[in-house]
């Protein structure tokens, strides 16, 4: 069969995309008179688009795509699995083998305390069954006043009505009135844009007791959980001061409240570990994962599942009145199985740890030093670059938010590179697979990119 990329020229393809299709997070007026960039094929870390230009994934799609494009390993798998069974659902007291074997394997690489999953088709939909599943928990234990769910300011957490709410996204709270009641939140640990006058263990320290002053004021008898990312992705990458977690879990484990550690973004490798929870020594009642999972070749997510939160949500008995159409789709959970199979024979955890994660972040914290950087930063294969008006004053940003990152990031996918800009910070997650050639010259176009972004801000005279 023909391919469709193939029928088409680019021309026409953005004309029936601007007809008629309505894309996630973005300005559809806009885009329609611009044009959409058309993607036709990927291979490894690299795109083609439809008139034959070669872009590196800095972005691993969006956070996900953990073996590379185009494995053909998953590829045969979900074939295989379609031919046996392409669909059954997990209601009605039926399982199959493909969502059974996933569940072990998951059991077997979550942190010893989880031994359930929950599963769902996105990390969206893995934070909506958190929102249902804290509450009901507490519920069966006896206290149902405990309901309010603490999130933080610029967090991520989806965007459906509760993955919305749950996140601290301003913007995305403007449209439709949210965050829904029950959602409270409070500061975020990024140090570099709000830390002041503080060393970053002293903010670190600071930030993590608004947690404190937040369920004093809430009450603990009220308060069911509090969910964050290991990392904030979306955020912009906020890596917390070294400061921060130590004491949100002292804190936590002071308090009768959930941890709910958001691994979306984090989980299968990102950081040099399986999950986000294992590098920073947390240890979470429940665990949203998506993207990394199957690498984003088919849609999946779960909610691994403390022992502790299964004596309510098992243990005491009755139906969790909960569940979607694709809960561990047969085919999905395939993808899923064998995507973790190339990261376990090819130790990807292994080479973000020791090897391509510490050469690429000896390359990438170099770009600290360009004129038009105020900090870079980076953690296993996520990492940010902060750009600035005013180099070694972090106070002073630019006049128009967000505009010069937006500039940086269009230059950067005109030099064959996706790079994602949040604010005016520029933000990279490559596949876990890169080379270190291929980090070579992530790091060069970067600097190519910082380069022409700064000339264009000396031109204008906003440097």
């Amino acid at each position: 069969m023909t391919a469709v990329s193939n029928i088409y020229p680019t021309a026409s393809l953005q004309a029936i995309d601007a007809a008629h299709h309505i894309h996630p997070f973005t300005d559809t007026k806009e885009l329609n008179e611009e044009g959409t960039r058309i993607i036709t094929r990927a291979d490894g870390v690299w795109l083609t688009d439809s008139d034959g230009n070669r872009i590196m994934d800095g972005m691993a799609g969006l956070w996900c795509v953990q073996v590379g494009h185009g494995r053909p390993e998953i590829a045969d798998a979900v074939h295989k699995q379609m031919s046996e069974l392409s669909y059954y659902n997990t209601f009605f007291k039926t399982t199959h083998p493909p969502v059974v074997a996933l569940a072990e394997k998951l059991a077997q690489l979550a942190p010893p305390h989880m031994n359930h999953v929950f599963f769902c088709s996105s990390g969206s939909e893995a934070n909506d069954t958190v929102f249902r599943m804290v509450r009901h928990y507490w519920a069966q234990m006896g206290k149902p006043e405990k309901q309010v769910i603490i999130g933080r300011w610029n967090g991520y957490h989806g965007s459906t009505v509760a993955g919305t709410s749950l996140g601290g996204m301003k913007a995305m709270h403007e449209q439709g009135n949210m965050p829904i009641p029950g959602v409270h939140h409070v500061d975020q640990p990024y140090w570099f844009g709000e830390g002041g006058d503080m060393s970053s263990d002293e903010f670190g320290i600071h930030v993590a007791r608004k947690l404190v002053q937040a369920i004093d004021e809430i009450g603990e008898d009220k308060v069911a959980a509090f969910i964050a990312e290991p990392i904030q992705g979306a955020g912009g990458v906020i890596i917390p001061p070294e400061t921060y977690w130590p004491e949100v879990k002292r804190i936590l484990k002071e308090r009768d409240i959930l941890f709910v550690a958001d691994e979306v973004i984090c989980g299968f490798g990102r950081l040099g570990t399986w999950f986000g929870s294992e590098y920073f020594g947390l240890e979470p009642d429940l665990m949203p994962i998506a993207k990394g999972l199957s690498s984003g070749y088919l849609p999946i997510g779960g909610v691994l599942v403390s022992d502790r939160v299964c004596e309510g949500l098992i243990d005491k008995g009755g139906e969790f009145y909960h569940g979607y159409t694709y809960s561990g789709h047969p085919a999905c959970a395939a993808a899923a199985l064998a995507n973790l199979e190339i990261m376990e024979s090819e130790n990807l955890i292994g080479y973000v740890a020791d090897d391509i994660g510490p050469y690429l972040q000896q390359r990438w914290k170099a770009l600290g030093d360009h004129p038009l950087v105020g900090e870079a930063r980076m953690v296993g294969l996520m990492g940010a670059i902060e750009l600035v008006p005013n180099k070694g004053d972090r106070s002073v940003k630019f006049a128009h938010e967000g505009s010069v990152g937006t500039m940086c990031r269009d230059l950067s996918f005109q030099n064959g590179l996706v790079m994602r800009a949040v604010r005016d910070s520029m933000i990279i997650s490559p596949p876990l697979v890169l080379s270190h050639e291929e980090a070579d010259l992530l790091v060069a176009t970067t600097k190519k990119t910082l380069d022409a972004t700064y000339n264009e801000l000396k031109r204008t005279g906003q440097v």
